[in-house]
C-alpha cells in the first residue's frame, strides 16, 4: 500500500489545470469509490480500535497513529449502508477535511488514477443513494461514486454555524443589506452553512453548484453590459467542483478582462496542502478553510467597509 501513496506529496502541479487525482476504493461491494488525493495523508491496514462510549455509531472507535489519536469512522455505515466486519482485512483512508485528521473504514483500496475535472460530474436526478453524493464519473466502463464527505462529518461531528456576538456591528449590518455575494460550491451541506453564515451578515445571496455554472453565469452577466464587480460585493467559491474546479474558474475569470475585478474567495477543506503559492498561482484574493463562521463573516464584514470607503 505504501507504494500506491508514495508520491502523494509531489501532485501539487495539478493546481490550476482544471485536473485531479483520485484514490479509488470499495466499501461492501462491487461499487467504486473514489477520493481527491489532496485530501490523503495515508492508506494503512486498519489498525487497533478502542471504541468511544456514547459515540456517533458511525465511529468505529480511535486509533493511534504516529502519536495522534484519530476517529475512524465506517464510511459504509455513514452512507447507509451494511457495517463493514472483519475490520482486520479492512483499510483505512486516514484524510483532512477542514484542519481536522479523521480516518474512513474502507474494505479496499486500489489504485490512483489521474483525471480531468470535466470527466467528474453531478449525479444524475434519480441516482441511488443520490442523497451522499456529490459527483460521479466513469473509469473503464465502471461507475465511480464521489460521497460528499462534507455531509457526511457534518452529521457525525456538526460544527456550529452561528457567528458570535460583536463579529458584525451594526453599521455594517445596515449597508449589508445592498449588498449581493455570489457562491459556488457542489456540496448541498456547504452551500447551505454559506447561506446561513451570510444572511446573519445580512447579504443577499446567490448560490451555485459548480465552476462552469458559475463562469457561464458570469459570462452571461458581462454579456448583457453588466459588471460582475459591480453586481457582487465577492465571489466565494469552493474548489473541488464538477466540470471545473475553483482554481480554474478563478484562473479563467482573472483571463477574462471583462471580469476580472471580481473579488474571490477561495472556501476551501483542502486544509492540509492549500496555500498562499496556489492562491497567488490562479489570482484569488484571498482562501479560508472551511467552516469557520466567524472568520468568514469577518472577511465579507472586511469586503462591506473596503467597498464602501470605511
Amino acid at each position: 500500500m505504501a507504494g500506491v501513496m508514495d508520491s502523494v506529496n509531489q501532485r501539487t502541479q495539478l493546481v490550476g489545470q482544471n485536473r485531479l487525482e483520485l484514490l479509488l476504493f470499495r466499501l461492501d461491494g462491487r461499487q467504486l469509490y473514489g477520493i481527491n488525493v489532496f485530501k490523503v495523508k495515508e492508506v494503512l491496514q486498519c489498525p487497533r480500535l478502542t471504541v468511544m462510549p456514547k459515540a456517533s455509531p458511525v465511529v468505529r472507535g480511535v486509533a493511534n497513529i504516529r502519536g495522534g489519536t484519530i476517529p475512524i469512522l465506517d464510511l459504509a455505515l455513514a452512507t447507509g449502508r451494511r457495517s463493514l466486519d472483519s475490520l482486520e482485512n479492512s483499510f483505512v483512508i486516514i484524510t483532512e477535511y477542514n484542519t481536522k485528521v479523521q480516518g474512513f473504514l474502507v474494505r479496499s483500496v486500489e489504485r490512483i488514477v489521474n483525471m480531468n475535472w470535466e470527466e467528474i460530474l453531478p449525479p444524475p436526478k434519480g441516482t441511488g443513494r443520490e442523497h451522499y453524493l456529490t459527483a460521479v464519473t466513469r473509469l473503464d466502463q465502471e461507475l465511480v461514486e464521489i460521497i460528499d464527505v462534507e455531509k457526511i462529518l457534518a452529521e457525525v461531528a456538526p460544527t456550529s454555524e452561528v457567528v458570535s456576538d460583536g463579529v458584525i456591528d451594526a453599521e455594517t449590518q445596515q449597508k449589508a443589506g445592498s449588498k449581493h455575494v455570489l457562491i459556488v460550491d457542489d456540496s448541498s451541506v456547504a452551500r447551505k452553512q454559506l447561506i446561513r453564515c451570510l444572511q446573519s451578515v445580512g447579504v443577499e445571496v446567490t448560490a451555485l453548484n459548480d465552476g462552469r455554472q458559475a463562469l457561464d453565469y458570469l459570462r452571461g452577466l458581462v454579456e448583457s453590459g453588466r459588471k460582475p464587480e459591480e453586481e457582487f460585493l465577492m465571489l466565494i467559491s469552493d474548489i473541488e467542483m464538477p466540470e471545473m474546479d475553483g482554481y480554474t474558474l478563478t484562473a479563467e475569470i482573472r483571463h477574462d478582462p471583462r471580469m476580472q475585478n471580481l473579488h474571490i474567495l477561495l472556501h476551501t477543506s483542502l486544509s492540509g496542502v492549500f496555500n498562499q503559492a496556489m492562491v497567488k498561482k490562479v489570482g484569488a484574493d484571498d482562501f479560508l478553510a472551511k467552516f469557520r463562521p466567524d472568520e468568514l463573516a469577518a472577511r465579507v464584514v472586511e469586503r462591506i467597509k473596503v467597498t464602501d470607503g470605511a
